[in-house]
């Protein structure tokens, strides 16, 4: 029996719409028997500010005229003298670190970053990626309300992950802004950009129109954001981050800028170095007490006095410093298009820079960029001012990719010792200005104009950012909780001049060097590579007393010197800091093992957009290569078969004139091999390049498999070069020959092209991979 008559319960009866817990409407069977209900969407606050937080790459503490530069910053003078200047505000002394600290508020090795973003030796510290479980100032702002945008220079992926059939998860978009523009890259030819991005895909440009720079184009974009944003929507404030490509290498700018320069810089550095640091007494932006430092002696380092070069050394010098009014004159534009539209005045601003002035152009600077990148890994004899003096004219052009001389990157640091990479105060004692006139113009005036010498961090930026606006930041990402933040709010010395500082300690490290500062203290060392840390000499400092580093205390106070070594050793420990690098390459030399696929045999057609500079390397680097072309060649079809370079480095294989020719660009000395002409309708190009290491390429060619031509002896390129990735059927952008550019533009070819195929061969015998076992028990020594 069933039922009621067999004493068993019925079913309790169920809520129907327990399906829809949660909603806080009512749900019926119809929708007139229904109240519908809307979730809140996010909204910031109400008056809630624009923000903008601009970045300049290598712009060291006296670039700027309200910081007591010669150079004319018009533009940023007048944002600070509405707004306030900071003096003691201090970031890490590279690039992708203080990106990654600026977005996150983290200790750079925290957030991944311990240095530039390009290898992955596979440590935490060192992944060369924002972390997953790091909340983003982007992310934040986005959540509560604001439209996110993102104009420049990213640099917080690694390079395997560059090219669009790698993952995603560390560029812009994925880590909270609504729209980005710029290079994901470490820099790019200013006239030429190898690869530029909007939102999540690359731009396939084939030639850029007669005047292109980058920095105006970023400002042409950050204005159409704007426009964008605000013609459909009429109040929803936007938070932008601007981060410039300039004033990083290469040195590049519009002629009509570079004439404002001509003959500012023939007195030297020593002169100018001592003129800044005048103007920075005057101005109030170094302590009464501050001394200006002799100049740099520490080994590899060092720079000698202007009065000791020859006349062409000094005509040559000079030339590379004339390249800095494109970040004033855009912010200008940018400040104007916003006072335009009626933005500017409940727009929050913040103005600085990433590191000190950059050391990376050796002694005698260089019209080659990545010539003497690969100086610093390994000795070559390319390094010749010759080379450069002959390429006078074309500096700052997009034929050279030049870098000044480290004694001009004394003068950027002022009054500091050391610069970029170091732990000195050079390296990481940056401007700082901030403006907001809706406030700083009304009830509180008084702050305009003002300077504030408290120390703070770039981890302080998001959590002071986050008060003055109102949001909250979360704890947590994608459920995961975030890292403790580092830095803390210094929204209050804003008003009050004598609000103590809120970040009472913090650690350096970068390369090897290391720094502690702790309550107006500091220890430092400088590292030389290779060299047993044990042997660091640890230097102590009374910053109150000794601002710039000038006067040692280590023999007189070795307890405070011993105490603030431990302190940071404990803060290396938990901020992910080890292991050091020692110096060897190692930490360019350990990858991951799925990179070895990326090395197979590549098959590229014509039409495919340029394939990505890391993912084209992983087919030449360090090792010998074929290159077969395949083709269907008749009399009077001309034009690049493979391209894979730019100016700063390349090679080529190209038909002109019913003819084969082969151009090797070293770093822009050029080689060309006229390998003869094409005979009936040829159907088999091959290059084959030997490498047998020190820096050397064999390059043999043949048609039909039949030799044609011989090039021994090329340099082999490396440190980043070539920079502009393999094009197959033209040469994009920035040509690997000028003067085929001239003549031809991208020089499409006309005939049909059928595939490009790489074949990677033997490793060179000098390449870091084969010596890894080797190499690592030979750093054992430097601990």
């Amino acid at each position: 029996m069933t039922g009621a008559a067999s004493g068993a319960e019925s079913p309790a009866p169920t809520d129907p719409t327990a399906p829809y817990a949660g909603f806080e409407g009512t749900v019926g069977k119809i929708f007139s028997t229904s109240e519908p209900h809307w979730p809140e969407p996010p909204t910031a606050p109400e008056g809630a500010p624009n923000v903008i937080v601009m970045m300049a790459d290598d712009l060291g503490y006296s670039d700027l005229g309200c910081y007591g530069s010669e150079i004319d910053t018009p533009e940023l003078d007048r944002l600070a003298a509405g707004g306030l200047r900071y003096t003691d505000f201090h970031v890490n002394p590279m690039c992708s670190p203080t990106r990654a600290s600026l977005l996150t508020g983290l200790n750079h090795h925290m957030a991944g970053m311990a240095q530039v973003a390009h290898s992955d030796p596979g440590f935490p510290g060192y992944s060369h990626e924002l972390r997953d479980n790091a909340v983003t100032m982007s992310e934040t702002f986005r959540d509560a309300g604001w439209a996110t945008f993102m104009l420049g220079k990213w640099h917080l992926t690694k390079d395997s992950h560059l090219s669009d059939g790698a993952p995603k998860a560390s560029w812009p978009l994925q880590r909270g802004f609504d729209r980005y523009y710029g290079i994901l890259d470490a820099f790019t030819n200013f006239h030429q950009p190898h690869r530029l991005y909007s939102d999540n895909h690359h731009i396939d440009v084939e030639r850029y129109p007669d005047g292109y720079y980058f920095t105006d184009d970023l400002t042409d974009q950050a204005m159409r954001m704007v426009d964008e944003l605000r013609s459909s929507h009429p109040r929803r404030p936007f938070f932008m981050y601007f981060s410039h490509g300039a004033v990083h290498a290469p040195l590049q700018a519009p002629a009509a800028d570079i004439a404002l320069f001509r003959g500012r810089y023939a007195s030297g550095w020593d002169r100018l170095r001592e003129q800044r640091f005048e103007r920075q007494r005057e101005l109030g932006v170094v302590p009464p007490n501050a001394v200006l430092p002799g100049r740099n002696t520490e080994d590899l380092h060092e720079v000698g006095p202007w009065d000791d070069l020859d006349d062409r050394s000094k005509e040559l010098f000079a030339r590379y410093m004339e390249v800095y009014a494109g970040v004033d004159r855009n912010f200008g534009r940018l400040r104007r298009h916003l006072e335009a539209i009626g933005e500017w005045d409940n727009t929050l601003v913040l103005f600085t820079s990433d590191n000190g002035g950059s050391r990376e152009g050796q002694y005698t600077g260089t019209s080659a960029y990545f010539r003497t990148l690969l100086s610093q890994v390994r000795p070559t004899d390319l390094e010749v001012v010759d080379t450069d003096y002959a390429r006078l004219d074309l500096l700052g052009g997009p034929r050279t990719l030049a870098h000044y001389p480290m004694g001009w990157a004394m003068v950027s640091c002022t009054p500091f010792r050391l610069y970029k990479i170091n732990t000195h105060r050079g390296g990481h004692s940056v401007p700082f200005i901030v403006n907001w006139p809706a406030r700083f113009g009304t009830a509180d005036g008084a702050l305009a104009g003002g300077v504030r010498g408290q120390y703070q961090h770039v981890t302080d930026v998001f959590p002071t950012l986050a008060e003055l606006c109102g949001v909250a930041v979360p704890m947590s990402r994608n459920g995961v909780p975030a890292p403790e933040p580092a830095g803390a709010s210094f929204a209050a010395t804003f008003i009050d001049p004598a609000a103590p500082s809120t970040h009472p300690e913090q650690y350096y490290e970068n390369f090897g060097h290391r720094g502690f500062y702790r309550d107006g203290w500091s220890v430092v060392t400088c590292h030389r590579p290779r060299r047993p840390f044990s042997q660091d000499r640890w230097e102590l400092h009374n910053l109150a007393e000794d601002p710039t580093e000038c006067r040692d205390l280590a023999a007189t106070h070795p307890d405070r010197l011993e105490e603030m070594q431990q302190a940071w050793d404990r803060a290396a420990w938990a901020n992910q800091v080890y292991p050091l690098d020692e110096g060897n390459q190692l930490v360019r030399i350990l990858r991951p093992p799925w990179y070895d696929e990326l090395a197979a045999d590549t098959t590229l057609r014509p039409g495919t957009p340029t394939l990505e500079r890391w993912r084209s390397q992983q087919l030449i680097f360090q090792k010998s290569f074929d290159i077969d072309v395949s083709l269907r060649w008749r009399p009077g079809d001309a034009g690049v078969l493979v391209a894979h370079g730019d100016q700063g480095g390349g090679y080529m294989l190209y038909v002109e004139d019913d003819r084969l020719l082969f151009a090797h660009n070293a770093y822009g000395d050029m080689t060309v091999l006229d390998c003869g002409p094409l005979a009936g309708e040829a159907s088999s190009v091959q290059l084959a390049m030997e490498n047998p290491g020190n820096l050397v390429w064999n390059a043999s060619l043949s048609v039909e498999g039949e030799p044609v031509g011989e090039a021994p002896g090329l340099v082999s390129l490396m440190a980043m070069a070539p920079f502009e990735g393999i094009d197959v059927g033209v040469d994009r952008r920035s040509p690997v020959s000028w003067d085929v550019y001239e003549r031809h533009g991208p020089f499409p070819y006309t005939g049909e092209l059928q595939a490009v195929t790489y074949r990677p061969g033997e490793l060179a015998s000098d390449a870091g991979s084969l010596w890894l076992d080797y190499i690592k028990a030979n750093g054992t020594r430097y601990e």
